[in-house]
């Protein structure tokens, strides 16, 4: 049998034609289908793919003897001839998601059914703009692949999504690994010998968010991802939205604030200079200095850094100057969102992100003001609540992404 790798992708010069091409494009659309609808029998699969019983029947038996598809048996029917079921076999094909994180690399690999079979954390790690990182990153995969409990030629695609802007078509990074001419696609290609994806963190996050939650029954929302920086994902129809390049999402620079602060973008005023985890960070720094009673002096007096993660905590436990930075921001954050639903119109507004740890304390303060300056009828047709993902949100996106392309969804 031949390797289903093989099956997928085909060098140009050994493409199937005729008959043989038309049925590995039906195979592939059988997946597909099943990959969505879950469990179907073959009177169901020819009503909706369009293929006659005669060869709807053969090919889903050649996916069974492949080890794609598995028989389930009959299934009961109100009367009449009882008809066999057919879904996905979980063991057949698999796909992995690397989340490149500042000062992590998260990876997993998951089944067909998007079901997480293995992960890895690796930390402490540092993301900089070197070929010597990206040696890193490819050594880490590579070693992450090799001890998955997975065989590597089951592997048939990995996604990869990283901070910044990054254009999934070319597979680009315009923020990391910028001083080599090639993509970070072709460099993370060439060491892993698998097919890849990559994608920007933010819009991974927001796939995963849609697909594996309750969220795929809206086909309108956005997710706006509170961390070190501030960016959305765009769901538009059902479908992820990237814009011209890929570029769709940079909402952190946009600038909504007359102050002089630069930006990591190099611009004043930008809407992640005030409300961003950074920007938390560094004014709680300033309070402190100047004076302000915080839990968190010890820690500053001796030196450490203080982490959103830590104000977070700060605030649950009552700190005064902790509720107040998070309640600051969760005020201007909604002045924001009320800009965005006033365009988009979403049925759904998610946060995800560090800040969303902060629940209520940051929740009340943001829709509050959406409240406030967004229109009244777009508000009300708008749902809000906090990410219900963990922190494999980003790699699992990933790996969703390169399974829908790789089967065609």
């Amino acid at each position: 049998m031949a390797l289903l790798k093989d099956f997928f992708y085909q060098p140009d010069g050994e493409r199937l034609k005729g008959i043989s091409h038309k049925n590995v494009l039906i195979k592939q659309s059988i997946i597909a289908h099943m990959a969505v609808e879950g469990w179907c029998t073959l009177a169901e699969l020819t009503k909706a793919l369009h293929i006659s019983v005669p060869t709807m029947t053969k090919l889903v038996g050649e996916l069974v003897e492949e080890g794609v598809v598995v028989d389930n048996g009959k299934v009961e029917t109100a009367g009449g001839r009882r008809p066999n079921i057919f879904g996905l076999a979980n063991t057949a094909i698999y796909f992995a998601g690397v989340d490149i994180g500042r000062d992590y690399i998260y990876m997993i690999v998951t089944d067909l059914k998007n079901n997480i079979i293995h992960s890895s954390l690796v930390t402490p790690f540092t993301l900089t703009d070197d070929e010597a990182c990206l040696a890193d990153i490819c050594r880490t995969i590579n070693h992450f692949l090799d001890n998955c409990t997975v065989e590597r030629n089951k592997i048939l695609g990995l996604g990869a999504c990283i901070a910044g802007r990054v254009n999934p078509a070319t597979g680009h990074s315009y923020m990391f690994f910028t001083g080599s001419d090639r993509s970070l696609k072709e460099s993370l290609e060439e060491a892993t010998g698998v097919t890849v994806l990559v994608e920007n963190d933010t819009r991974a996050r927001c796939f995963a968010e849609y697909y594996s939650g309750d969220s795929v029954k809206e086909k309108n929302m956005l997710y706006l991802h509170l961390g070190k920086g501030v960016a959305i994902g765009i769901i538009a129809d059902g479908k992820l939205y990237y814009g011209k390049s890929g570029f769709a999402g940079e909402f952190g620079h946009t600038p909504f604030f007359n102050n002089e602060i630069i930006c990591s973008c190099g611009k004043k005023g930008c809407l992640e200079t005030e409300v961003s985890g950074i920007a938390i960070e560094n004014k709680m720094v300033e309070r402190i200095a100047g004076g302000v009673n915080t839990i968190l002096r010890e820690k500053w007096a001796s030196g450490e850094v203080i982490h959103i993660d830590d104000i977070i905590s700060a605030a649950k436990n009552d700190d005064n100057l902790s509720i107040e930075l998070i309640e600051e921001a969760g005020e201007k954050i909604g002045k924001s969102i009320a800009f965005l639903i006033n365009i988009f119109n979403p049925e759904l507004v998610i946060i995800g992100g560090n800040m969303a740890q902060a629940g209520d304390y940051l929740m009340l303060p943001l829709k509050s003001a959406t409240n406030k300056y967004s229109m009244n009828l777009v508000y009300k047709d708008t749902c809000f609540r906090l990410s219900q993902m963990g922190g494999n949100a980003a790699a699992l996106g990933s790996a969703m992404l390169i399974r829908n392309k790789v089967i065609g969804l």
